[in-house]
């Protein structure tokens, strides 16, 4: 195969490319979640606050979210092998900084670096799946993904618990930094020999004016979120409807870009013309706000409601990681099969799952609820494992690979959104209903109720998707509006 080219055959090396990009994808996933149970112990040992080590995991979650468009459109121009690089090689040596940071103010300066490398890590990958898998092997190469996604927002406070319990408490969380760095040094070097080069990429100028556009727009509709802990979103309401406005003025910018037969940050034809992938978005937004907001309320109720200590809160929501994880990779081999369709049996599944968690976590004896919600926990998880990966595979399914890295940033910019709104949201009702009542178990039932929720706004995208696709659709956007360039890797 000539490398970056989309018009020969299949690089033999493909499979060993993906397996490095997914531990990469993994890793910067999992530095998500993974800080969140070391935050008391920073706290303690760098004497900060509660406002100030907050930081640590939404500065992350936040420039994470604010790189990932910029970074698809940088890595579709200049090639997405030189981008996944230089991304990891900074991913790298912020992590170094974060674990050797001596003060809060480093610390939290590393973090916001640290998310900025893993928002240009992101979208290369899904975009290197597009470049270098077709048919039925994209659909797999995609099941393992979203069984990466699933697992490392799943696991991520049980490996930092147990890198406290190996560690120590004081100075533990350094090596939840750490530990990415001989991870990262391997990855490079592997991915350096196996992914594939751009061949014919051209550098075409970059819409600065739709970067400002878009960064300020999610600026404003996520800052509220991640200062919900100091009543962000009870102060900074007016963010929100100013972000909704400027992300409205980037859509009528991006038309006005395209129009004008320019390169447009993200090509217009991709949210109007390719079939399913609107939807996809959509779906995926709504889904994380569930699927991310449980982890906080589940580690809330078992920690401060029950005292289990970090690593066995972890291990108890262990069930729904590993059924998430299996079925991923089988849902990848039967997305070309049933499409959609797959979905929908997904959210069906993590309705009942996390219906039945709820029920049971509220109302057995606490003796008995958790060992009862581990076949609840183990259904979700399953259902969650047809939802990420299948969802990904169809919304990008029609997209130029050309258009892959914007089209996969602008996909994980939607999950980061819901991701944050489902952090401030369902554990600021879990807090709500505990101060009303003082009841841990009702708090956690009211809370996992409004996760249902959102799935089930889910479900009804998926149906209305899954019924719709017999039905003829409009072409890919080979030309969307909006110039964008073949060959590129």
């Amino acid at each position: 195969m000539q490398p970056g080219s989309e018009n020969t055959g299949p690089d033999p090396r493909r499979w060993k490319a993906l397996a490095v990009t997914l531990v990469v994808g993994f890793m910067i996933l999992l530095d998500v979640t993974i800080v969140a149970v070391a935050l008391p112990s920073m706290q303690r040992g760098l004497g900060a606050s509660p406002a100030q080590v907050q930081w640590v995991v939404s500065g992350y979650a936040l420039t994470f979210a604010l790189s990932l468009v910029l970074a698809g459109r940088l890595g579709d121009a200049m090639g997405r092998r030189r981008i996944f690089l230089v991304a990891l090689a900074a991913f790298v040596l912020c992590s170094m900084a974060a674990g050797a940071a001596p003060t809060i103010g480093l610390l939290v300066a590393a973090r916001l670096a640290q998310g900025i490398a893993a928002g240009f890590l992101a979208p290369q990958n899904s975009a290197l799946i597009q470049q270098m898998f077709r048919g039925a092997e994209r659909g797999r190469a995609f099941g393992l993904f979203g069984a990466t996604v699933g697992i490392s927002s799943a696991v991520g406070p049980i490996t930092g618990g147990l890198i406290l319990a190996l560690a120590g408490a004081e100075q533990g969380w350094r090596w939840i930094f750490f530990v990415n760095v001989p991870i990262g040094v391997a990855a490079f070097t592997l991915a350096a020999r196996l992914l594939p080069h751009a061949r014919g990429a051209r550098r075409g100028a970059l819409d600065l004016a739709g970067v400002l556009l878009l960064g300020a727009g999610v600026f404003l509709l996520m800052f509220p979120l991640v200062q919900a802990d100091a009543g962000g979103v009870h102060e900074l309401w007016w963010m929100f409807p100013a972000g909704a406005a400027l992300l409205a003025a980037f859509v009528l910018w991006e038309r006005r870009v395209a129009a004008r037969g320019h390169d447009p940050l993200l090509a217009p034809g991709l949210i109007t013309e390719t079939r399913g992938y609107a939807p996809g978005a959509a779906l995926a937004t709504v889904y994380f706000i569930g699927f991310s907001g449980v982890w906080l309320v589940f580690a809330l109720y078992f920690q401060n409601g029950r005292g289990f200590s970090p690593l066995m809160s972890g291990l108890c929501v262990t069930p729904f990681a590993i059924g998430s994880a299996c079925a991923a990779v089988v849902a990848g081999r039967l997305v070309e099969r049933l499409g959609r369709l797959l979905t929908v049996l997904g959210l069906a599944g993590v309705v009942v799952g996390l219906s039945a968690a709820a029920l049971l976590l509220g109302f057995a004896s606490p003796g008995v609820a958790v060992w009862a919600a581990i076949p609840a926990l183990l259904v979700g998880g399953v259902g969650s494992g047809f939802v990420i990966s299948p969802n990904i595979t169809m919304t990008l399914k029609e997209v130029p690979v050309r258009m892959a890295g914007a089209a996969g940033g602008a996909l994980q910019t939607g999950q980061r959104l819901g991701g944050a709104v489902g952090t401030a949201a369902l554990p600021g009702v879990y807090y709500l209903v505990l101060t009303s009542s003082g009841d841990t178990a009702q708090a956690v039932t009211v809370a996992l109720g409004a996760a249902v929720g959102g799935v089930l706004v889910a479900l009804a995208i998926a149906v209305a998707e899954w019924r719709r696709d017999g039905r003829p659709g409009p072409c890919p956007p080979e030309v969307a509006h909006g110039h964008t360039h073949a060959g590129q890797g």
